[in-house]
C-alpha cells in the first residue's frame, strides 16, 4: 500500500519561503506522476502542481507560476515543493498525491500559514 508523508510546513511572513517535502513508500515512486494539492480554510481542494516521472515536465496553477517549483529525487523517493514570495492567499493545508496501484493516495497534509 502506498504511503505519503508531508513535512516542512509552518508559519512564514508574506514574501518568505518554505520548502515542503513528501516522502513516498509502498510503490515504485519513479514510475508515477506526482502532484501537490492544497485546501485553504473554508475552500475546496485546489490542484497546485504536477511533475512527470523523470522530473522533466512540470505544470503549475497560474496563481503560483513563477513562485513555486516542484521537483523530485527518485533516488530518495521524495517529492518537493519550493515556495517563494509567499502570499496570504497561499495559506492552506498542502497535500502530495499520487494515482498508483489502482487508486488515489494522499498524505496527511502539512499546514502552511502566511501571515505577518
Amino acid at each position: 500500500q502506498a504511503q505519503l508523508v508531508e513535512s516542512g510546513g509552518g508559519l512564514v511572513q508574506p514574501g518568505g519561503s518554505l520548502r515542503l517535502s513528501c516522502a513516498a513508500s509502498g510503490f515504485t515512486f519513479s514510475s508515477y506522476w506526482m502532484y501537490w494539492v492544497r485546501q485553504a480554510p473554508g475552500k475546496g481542494l485546489e490542484w497546485v502542481s504536477a511533475i512527470a516521472t523523470g522530473g522533466g515536465i512540470t505544470y503549475y496553477v497560474d496563481s503560483v507560476q513563477g513562485r513555486f517549483t516542484i521537483f523530485r529525487d527518485n533516488a530518495k523517493n521524495t517529492l518537493y515543493l519550493e515556495m517563494n514570495s509567499l502570499r496570504s492567499e497561499d495559506t492552506a493545508v498542502y497535500y502530495c498525491a499520487v494515482t498508483a496501484l489502482g487508486r488515489d493516495y494522499w498524505g496527511q497534509g502539512t499546514q502552511v500559514t502566511v501571515s505577518s
